[in-house]
């Protein structure tokens, strides 16, 4: 059995980076060296002040400690990890392009009112779940012991849960609208047309050695 040092340094490094990423931020939050309206997507703020980090900021925040943070973050951890590991394997350029799109999708996404909210960071993990959900279909999935169900269904039975348990249905909504954007891009319509157009951009592949061609 790995010791938690061995499995971190194990894993993948984008999912790595994200999750690390997310739990720093919730500790900074949490010791109050800052405070989380400061790192928000405030719209007004990002466009009259100039606050340009909030666009970035807010894709880090999970929310205070808490069960659900722990779970967003076991949500990286398994989902995030066998996604770099299984289908974008060897692919680790187009594993951070999925990301730059998402979260552009998102911040899109946000500038339309009835779809905004403070922080994407749920979202993102979202997506991630949406993603592998469709990239494993048929893997049996226990929903904390309670149900059995196909993985197709899990971001779906998820957001459920997050209503029945009083979160807001918006993040988890917002995360697989902008997985299914991305997995129409990159997977069905290039096997209905033969045409991929959300290539990962030629500027990206000289980051990661071991990153190969887009399928």
């Amino acid at each position: 059995m790995s010791s938690p040092g061995e499995f971190y340094n194990s894993l993948p490094p984008i999912t790595k980076a994200y999750g690390t990423l997310c739990f720093f931020t919730t500790v900074a939050t949490q010791l109050g060296l800052v405070a989380p309206v400061h790192i928000a997507l405030i719209p007004e703020l990002v466009l009259k002040q100039f606050q340009i980090w909030r666009l970035i900021t807010n894709l880090f925040f999970l929310g205070g400690f808490s069960i659900n943070f722990g779970i967003r973050l076991l949500m990286i951890a398994r989902y995030g990890v066998q996604l770099e590991k299984g289908p974008f394997e060897r692919r680790t350029a187009d594993f951070l392009w999925m990301m730059i799109f998402g979260s552009f999708t998102l911040l899109v996404l946000s500038v339309i009112p009835f779809f905004w909210t403070p922080f994407l960071g749920v979202s993102l993990v979202f997506m991630l779940l949406y993603l592998w959900s469709r990239e494993f279909p048929n893997a049996n999935i226990s929903l904390y012991g309670l149900v059995t169900l196909k993985a197709f269904y899990l971001p779906w039975a998820m957001l459920a849960l997050d209503v029945i348990f009083g979160s807001p249905i918006m993040p988890d909504l917002l995360g697989i609208i902008a997985g299914h954007l991305y997995y129409f891009l990159t997977v069905l319509h290039p096997l209905a047309t033969g045409k991929n157009y959300l290539k990962t951009p030629k500027w990206v592949y000289p980051l990661f050695k071991f990153s190969i061609i887009s399928r």
